[in-house]
């Protein structure tokens, strides 16, 4: 059966898991709007994903610009009238340490890029993916937010409140063509782990691409769950 190409948002795009989502995207012959502060690592990935055939619209924006999310919901509207997925990938890690000492600044940017940019990107692009035929959202939580830990204050706080903030999201379009999940990886080989996990082997750890196939299943026409918590069970090599 051939494969309709469809219009899917990846923030986060350039690097680790966002970046493993918009090559597996392309694979699959689906245009890609690529999100991500680096310009030099959208053009490289806009290189790889030409290799495969496909292509993708990049769009170099920091998340913390909500006038450019505005910007950016306007521009796909106009250029394309419509949204079928959005994959919300981007992430920082901001500051690990206790909540005593956490700097203001460091907080709040944690908060504003995990929480409240996924908020102004609902508002930008759920008419859009409201005028889809079979419209699909995933977010990337995490695994701290059920087991919370020590030092992990401003990432937990900000991941928890996106789990609630999509689970709202989900529950208000129940009833329409939207289907809305929560994707938890785990453990992923990205810089991101390595920085929060310096001692770890990252080889014992599954890889961004392996991630990304069953994260793309979920902004697929074939998902038919909404308000889900999906965790990521790495297949046992054997």
């Amino acid at each position: 059966m051939t494969h309709t190409p469809r219009l899917i948002l990846v923030t986060g795009a350039s690097r680790g898991i966002g970046r493993a989502v918009a090559l597996e995207l392309a694979r699959q012959g689906d245009l890609v709007i690529a999100v991500a502060r680096s310009k030099a690592a959208l053009q490289k990935l806009d290189d790889e994903i030409r290799a495969l055939g496909s292509e993708a619209l990049l769009v170099p924006m920091d998340l913390k610009d909500t006038k450019g999310i505005e910007s950016l919901g306007k521009a796909l509207k106009d250029q394309f009238g419509r949204l079928d997925g959005f994959a919300a990938n981007a992430g920082l890690l901001g500051t690990l340490g206790p909540v005593e000492t956490c700097g203001p600044r460091s907080f709040e940017e944690t908060i504003q890029v995990n929480l409240t940019a996924n908020a102004h990107l609902i508002r930008a692009v759920g008419p859009l993916l409201h005028m889809a035929e079979h419209p699909r959202a995933v977010f990337v939580t995490s695994g701290v937010v059920s087991r919370p830990r020590a030092f992990w204050g401003p990432y937990q706080a900000s991941k928890a409140g996106l789990e609630a903030l999509v689970k709202a999201w989900a529950d208000e379009t129940e009833k329409m063509a939207l289907r809305v999940n929560l994707f938890d990886p785990g453990a992923v080989r990205t810089g991101m782990r390595a920085e929060a996990m310096p001692g770890e082997d990252p080889m014992t750890l599954p890889a961004p691409d392996e991630v990304a196939r069953e994260l793309v299943k979920l902004v697929g026409p074939a998902e038919t769950r909404t308000g889900a918590r999906i965790t990521f069970r790495a297949p046992v090599k054997t």
